[in-house]
This record gives C-alpha cells, sequence and structure tokens, in this order.
C-alpha cells in the first residue's frame, strides 16, 4: 500500500541476512509493483572502516577492505611505463656527466665503494638491493643504524649529496630494473620491517606497493631518522594513503613537490 500511495521508484534493502523470509517477500512485492529492489551488505560484521569497495568477482560482489587503484592492470601498466621512461632519462642525461665528478670526490676522500648497497624491503616484503652513492665512511653499523642528526659516520661530500638527495640517484637503476618505482612508499632496512610490523599493526600494508626513491610521506615531512614510534606511525598513514588514493597526476605532483624541497632544503634531510 505505502508504495503505490507514494509511488516508489527504489527501494534500499539493509536488513541483516538471517531476515531471508522478510527480504524474499519484498523482493516479491518489488517486482510485481515494478519497483527497483537494491541491497545493502552489511559489511559491519567484518570491519567498522568507511574505506570498504565493492567489486565484483565474475557475478559474486566482493567487499575490498581499501581501495587500490593499483590493483588494476591499466594503471600498474601506466606507471611502469613512466617509472621507465622517467629512470632512463635520468639514466641517458645526468649519469654520464655527474658519475665520474662524483666517483672521483667520493674516492679521494675516504676509502670504500663508491656505491653503498644495501637489502631493504619492496613490494609484497621481498627484499633486493638497494642502490645508493656512499656518503659515509665504511662503518659496521650500516645496516643496523640510521643516520642522525651531526652522525659523525657521514662525510663532508656526503652531507652534501644526503642534504641535495643526490645519493639517491643510483635508483634509478632500481626503477629501470623493476624493483623500485620513481613514487612510492621509501624502502626500509629488512630489520627495520621486522621491528615495525612487530609495533605497527598495518605497517606492512605499505609492501603492497613498489618502494619509491620519494614519496607522499616524504614530501610531507615524514622523510629520514625516525626519533618517535608516532613519526614511524604517521609515515605508515601517509604511505596507505598514497597506495588508495594513486594516481599519474599524484606522482607528478610528489615528483615536483620533491624537486622544490631539494632546492629549498629540508630540515630532516642529514
Amino acid at each position: 500500500e505505502f508504495i503505490v500511495s507514494e509511488k516508489v521508484d527504489e527501494m534500499y534493502v539493509a536488513l541483516h541476512i538471517d531476515n531471508i523470509d522478510i527480504i524474499n517477500k519484498l523482493v516479491g512485492i518489488c517486482e510485481h509493483h515494478m519497483v527497483r529492489i537494491k541491497f545493502i551488505p552489511d559489511f559491519q560484521l567484518y570491519t567498522k572502516s568507511n574505506k570498504v569497495e565493492v567489486t565484483f568477482y565474475e557475478n559474486t560482489p566482493v567487499l575490498m577492505f581499501r581501495r587500490e587503484p593499483l590493483e588494476f592492470t591499466v594503471n600498474r601498466l601506466l606507471k611502469k611505463a613512466f617509472d621507465l621512461c622517467f629512470s632512463f632519462g635520468v639514466i641517458m642525461f645526468i649519469f654520464p656527466w655527474l658519475f665520474p665528478i662524483l666517483m672521483l670526490i667520493i674516492k679521494i676522500e675516504s676509502p670504500g665503494p663508491v656505491f653503498f648497497k644495501q637489502e631493504r624491503s619492496g613490494r609484497d616484503n621481498k627484499s633486493f638491493t638497494c642502490l645508493k652513492f656512499r656518503s659515509m665512511s665504511v662503518n659496521k653499523h650500516s645496516d643496523s643504524k640510521q643516520a642522525a642528526k651531526g652522525d659523525a659516520r657521514v662525510t663532508k661530500v656526503g652531507s652534501f649529496i644526503r642534504k641535495t638527495s643526490i645519493d639517491e640517484l643510483p635508483q634509478f637503476f632500481n626503477v629501470f630494473f623493476g624493483d623500485m618505482s620513481v613514487v612510492g612508499p621509501r624502502p626500509h632496512m629488512v630489520n627495520h620491517t621486522r621491528q615495525y610490523t612487530e609495533l605497527i599493526n598495518n605497517y606492512l600494508v605499505r609492501q603492497y606497493a613498489k618502494p619509491g626513491i620519494t614519496g607522499w610521506a616524504q614530501v610531507n615531512g615524514y622523510r629520514g631518522e625516525t626519533k618517535e614510534l608516532i613519526d614511524m606511525e604517521n609515515r605508515v598513514d601517509y604511505d596507505i594513503w598514497y597506495i588508495e588514493n594513486w594516481s599519474l597526476l599524484l606522482d607528478v605532483k610528489i615528483i615536483y613537490r620533491t624537486i622544490n624541497n631539494v632546492f629549498k632544503g629540508e630540515e630532516n634531510a642529514y
């Protein structure tokens, strides 16, 4: 009677599945009176999150805990193409003249290799060898201790290339060979990943994406040493936000802000 008197066009059913008899009656009434019926799934049974997204596996509706644009093949291909073109450009036009200069200066100032290689956590928490220009004197704590302000291990040229992020340039080879992306969550040392996984529940969510040379957390001030646990928690929140809101335009915005920060100088770059 209500449907007829109020000329209802659509009905939304938010009843629990336990009320299946009532739901079936409503379906019959709606279809008999040419009313479209729609169902609101009771996802509150699984999570209180407001980020839930509905997708389909063939004809079966599926609730996703969070939106991940890079789960779609076309977006992954777009990001991959951008990474390849960008990294190839840096390798071809910057490395040929910058590498010999840095190699000479690094070698003159302190003994040791030109490149610093370190195992870091990548996508799906698989480790890879991350490359950097060596900015510290060779030491036994490099795989366990973060660089701190006034760190005695940092060389004079190392201080400059860290401040300007030049030490990160070799990671464009990591990008070109597929271990990293130009933009993404920064890769952490493997032992730090183990440590923070125990301290922060959603820490490993950041490993859903390829690590980046720069990232959303970094351009929002969360770069360098994490002195307090809250610093890492905030960095993880920014990394997860990036994963949930990725777009090529966002990557371009982050790259622009990164370059701008390099020229302005960053307080946490040491």
